[in-house]
This record gives structure tokens, sequence and C-alpha cells, in this order.
């Protein structure tokens, strides 16, 4: 009786009693075919397509292990493999041009590279139809979570970290955690057991100047500010200066008349407050520069002429711009 061969690699299965003399060569044939099948690498051209080939008792393209797909298409293109024949790939595509290429059975369906797709897949044959074996996520699992092994677990095993694909969702009050350098401790943030509504605090763009402090406008979005409530009180000012807001100034005119201009672009609740120092305001008059904005109402610098005057300026609006706290 004449050999039989394998349906998937075509290897020679010979009849005991047959090829006498023959069995060294013939194993050491199918042992070949076994290694292309395991280990084989082998470019094929597609410019207009192939069929891969599985010859009985040699190796032959249809074998390898992996394919290389090469060639320039003008068209979309179809790898074909023949029914009946189970195995596995690892298939790249390096052709060039702008179409798709299929990988499929003969009268089958099978995965296709995209246009663009210049990239690998891991394809199996189960004799009628081919499969793609998805080479970037693991199969399994849910869209919401964030996925760390082939069964669709999420952090922890649990479904407490989530995405929706913008988002993500910390649960039950976990916490976001940033550890120090040496990994044994960390900074925690943490949502409070129970909210009204959703809030979402939205974080300044740019950094603030030193000993300012976050604040919201009350509708969660954050700038730097300073510390309401007390000044930051600078050493006597003999010259004319820019204000900065918080501060608070002892003023000095005894030499002569000096112009304290307001910062520029304030916020409401921004403050200034000034002292006279030397009891001379009445003779050297402190100018205050309002610096594009309205002093008490009025488009004008505001002029203090009275001795030891001491106040605070508050900035309101665009309207009334900034008004005496004490009068």
């Amino acid at each position: 009786m004449a050999s039989s061969y394998s349906t998937d690699l075509k290897l020679e299965l010979m009849v005991t009693g047959e090829k006498a003399g023959q069995w060294g060569d013939i194993t050491n044939s199918n042992l070949v075919v076994l290694q292309q099948a395991i280990a084989g690498y082998e470019q094929i051209g597609v410019t207009t397509g192939a069929t891969l080939t599985f010859s009985n008792g040699v190796t032959s393209n249809g074998k390898n292990a992996v394919i290389d797909l090469t060639g320039t298409i003008a068209t979309s293109v179809d790898v074909i493999v023949p029914d009946g024949i189970e195995k596995t790939y690892i298939i790249k595509n390096s052709t060039t041009g702008s179409h798709a290429v299929r990988i499929k059975t003969t009268s089958g369906t099978g995965p296709s590279f995209a246009t663009t797709d210049k990239g690998y897949k891991l394809v199996y044959v189960d004799g009628t139809n081919v499969t793609d074996v998805s080479l970037s996520s693991p199969p399994g699992g849910s869209d919401t979570q964030i996925q760390f092994n082939s069964g669709g677990t999420s952090f922890g095993g649990s479904a407490n970290l989530t995405w929706d694909g913008s988002n993500v969702t910390i649960g039950a009050q976990g916490d976001l955690r940033l550890a120090d350098s040496a990994g044994g401790e960390y900074v925690a943030l943490q949502a409070p057991a129970t909210v009204s509504s959703n809030i979402t605090f939205t974080l300044p763009g740019a950094d603030g100047t030193a000993d300012q402090v976050l604040k919201t406008n009350g509708s969660g979005t954050l700038s730097f500010g300073d510390v309401s409530g007390g000044e930051s009180w600078q050493a006597v000012k003999t010259t004319s200066f820019t204000a900065v807001a918080g501060e608070g100034y002892f003023i000095n005119t005894t030499s002569g008349a000096i112009t304290m201009t307001l910062p520029a672009s304030p916020t409401i609740g921004d403050f200034i407050t000034f002292i006279d120092y030397a009891g001379t305001f009445d003779t050297n008059n402190l100018t205050i520069g309002r610096n594009s904005e309205n002093i008490q109402g009025s488009a004008a610098d505001l002029t203090v002429s009275v001795e030891r005057a001491a106040n605070t300026l508050v900035y309101t609006d665009g309207t009334q711009g900034w008004l005496l706290k004490v009068k």
C-alpha cells in the first residue's frame, strides 16, 4: 500500500512494511517540514494575490510559521489558504501601496490588513475560515474597565477603577495615591463620603506667586490668590512704586510726594493697605494711580492729603473699581 499524507502539513505517513530502505530519508523530510511549521520564515510576493501551497512530503510556503507578504500592490488582494487546512500563522504585511490585504480560505472568510496597516497579525485557520487573534489587546473583559490580564480583570480584581473612554473613575471612595521616591509612603486624595452633586475642580493654567493659595470662583474653577483677612506688610516705601494685591505699605513722603500705582488686572477681593508713616501726607501728598481701573467709581487717580491717613482699598468690579474700606 502506498504512503498517505497528513491533512495539514502533508507529512508522509508510511504503511508498515512499505518504503524499505527509505525510512531515514522520509523521516528527515518530515522533520524538516515540522521545523518549517514551528519556526519557518518566508517572504511571499503578493502583487496580484497568492495561494499558499502545501506539497506532499516536502517543504512548501504555506507550511511556514511566519509569512512576510511583500510586493507593490495596485489593488486589494487575497492571500488564500486552501480549504481543509488547520494551522496558525504570524503574518507581516510588508507590501507597499495603500490597499487592503485579506487572509482567507478558498471558500471561507478571513481578516484583512487595512489599506495603511503595515503591521502583524496572529491568525489561526480552522479548516473553514481564518480568524484574527488580536495582538493589540487581550480578549474578554469590559470596555469600561482598565484591563490587566486576559480575563479582563481591572485593578484589584474589582470594578472600582473604570474608564468610560474619556474619564477614569475610582469608585467606593478610593484614594488617588501619589507615592514618594522610596515607594514607602504616599500622599492621597479622597472624595468625601457623600456629595449632593458632581463637582469638577479645574486647575489654573499657571503657577501663582509666593504665599498665594488656591481659591474657587464658586463654580469649580480654581485660581491662585492672596489670603484675605490680613496684609503682608512691606518695608517702608520712600519712592514711587507699584503695589501688589494683599500687601500693606508704610509710606514715607518726608522727602517728597509719592505715587503708589495699583495692580493691573485685579480680581474681586484684591486689597491694598497703606499708612502715612511719618505724618507727612498733608505736606507731600500720596497719589494713588488707578492703573486703568476706577477708584470709588471714578476714572481718576486718588490724592491722599490727610496727615496720618491710613486705609484699605478693595477691588470690586469694572464699574466701581477700587473702594475705600473705611471713610
